[in-house]
């Protein structure tokens, strides 16, 4: 086979513009939900709350 012969290395350029399509940017802001340190607290206040008395 003739391409078994040939040997091609990429060029800096090359080697540069496969990273830049492989590299995929970070976004500046993420969309993902952020944990509140509250939010436990609220959700026992409100279960408490929420409870009745066994005595009625």
């Amino acid at each position: 086979m003739l391409a078994q012969g040939m040997t091609r290395f990429a060029t800096a350029a090359e080697t540069s513009a496969v990273g830049d399509l492989m590299v995929e940017p970070e976004a500046a802001v993420s969309g993902a939900p952020v944990p509140s340190p509250e939010a436990p607290m609220i959700l026992i206040v409100g279960l408490l709350l929420l409870k009745e008395p066994k005595g009625k």
